[in-house]
């Protein structure tokens, strides 16, 4: 059980509790997916000891069971509950982990009910390590999700695309995601022609016209889990440059997903993007990390980057992302989806990676 695991490991890093608010660390502890706007507390409290107990507000009585929970109602003081909460646990004082984004007043709350015997950390030191490796179901989940990105991808590969604006196609592509799942896991980025040079263009009213390159960054949800493609597609024929500069990412991405085994530390992936994009020439038209984790989040770690000091092990997923941006001209990118299996890299989105002219 995931709780009982997080306990173990919260207690050998020598914490006393954890307070952890809805999202995807909550998610992953229990279960449960409560769509909290942050205006009522929602508060999972855990003890060292073993013991945990759930604050919720009252309209989710239906939704929660077999579960420890106290309910509160409009009108009452929730921090009343929290602290007879504190009290069965044995929670007066100690080294507490929360929510790293967890709401302010919440927190200036909690320091209060504990009337300064409290020392606040960080629940990502703790917990990370648990999310970042998959199980063989965490997994197959994602591969659902990667399998959902691929099939659009084929699919819009027939539609109509010449003339069509950069917010319809992400319209489209978003609609069919809907269709075919929980739902998209970002906002579709589309970008045409020359705004292509931006990594994280907000689909306007361009039109694609012919010459275009076209990047189509999109993701899906799947019983909670992400999945997030990047493809780069050319409407008509391209300029020659760009093609080359399409041929050199593919290229570097290939080689970072060669690189991908248990016991190599995130950045010697993205060392090998980065080189053979620099080898090329266009070392500074690549400004981002090679990739990101991926799981209950569309970017969580270990974060693949000249800086990731993560070694990969068994159960890691993330993307590998490189991309080349000129100012101008264009961009390409290409993004796949990848686990570390049996010690190798797995790639769970598999969609054509050539030049694809339409």
């Amino acid at each position: 059980m995931r709780l009982e695991r997080f306990i173990l490991e919260m207690e050998n890093a020598g914490f006393d509790g954890a307070i952890v608010s809805p999202g995807a660390n909550f998610y992953y502890l229990t279960g449960f997916n409560l769509h909290e706007t942050g205006e009522r507390p929602t508060l999972l409290v855990i003890s060292s000891d073993g013991a945990y107990h759930l604050l919720a507000p009252a309209m989710y009585r239906n939704q929660i069971s077999n579960f420890p929970v106290t309910f509160w109602s409009d009108g009452e003081n929730p921090y009343h509950k929290l602290s007879w909460i504190f009290g069965e646990l044995k929670l007066s004082g100690g080294r507490l982990l929360v929510e790293n984004t967890m709401r302010a007043d919440w927190l200036i709350n909690i320091l209060k009910l504990g009337n300064g015997r409290f020392e606040l950390h960080p629940l990502s030191q703790v917990i990370r390590e648990l999310r970042m490796r998959k199980d063989e179901k965490e997994i197959k989940l994602m591969e659902h999700a990667a399998k959902v990105v691929d099939r659009v991808f084929d699919e819009l590969l027939t539609w109509d695309l010449l003339g069509i604006s950069e917010r319809e196609l992400a319209l489209k592509i978003e609609l069919r995601i809907r269709e075919l799942s929980d739902g998209i896991s970002f906002e579709p980025i589309v970008a045409s022609g020359e705004n292509a040079a931006n990594p994280h263009h907000e689909p306007g009213e361009r039109k694609l016209r012919k010459g275009d390159m076209v990047i189509l960054d999109y993701g899906a949800r799947w019983r909670g889990y992400c999945s997030d493609i990047t493809r780069t597609i050319a409407i008509g024929k391209p300029n020659e440059r760009l093609v080359e500069i399409y041929e050199t990412v593919r290229e570097a991405q290939e080689k970072a997903f060669r690189t991908v085994r248990e016991g190599v530390m995130a950045r010697e992936v993205d060392s090998a993007a980065r080189e053979a994009i620099s080898k090329a020439g266009y070392g500074e038209y690549f400004p981002h990390r090679t990739g990101h984790g991926l799981g209950l989040e569309v970017h969580e770690e270990p974060y693949i980057g000249p800086d990731g000091d993560v070694v990969l092990g068994e159960g890691m997923t993330f993307t590998i992302e490189p991309g080349i941006y000129v100012p101008g001209l264009g961009g390409v990118r290409i993004e796949d989806d990848v686990a570390v299996v049996d010690g190798r890299g797995r790639r769970l989105t598999r969609s054509d990676r050539e030049l694809i002219l339409l």
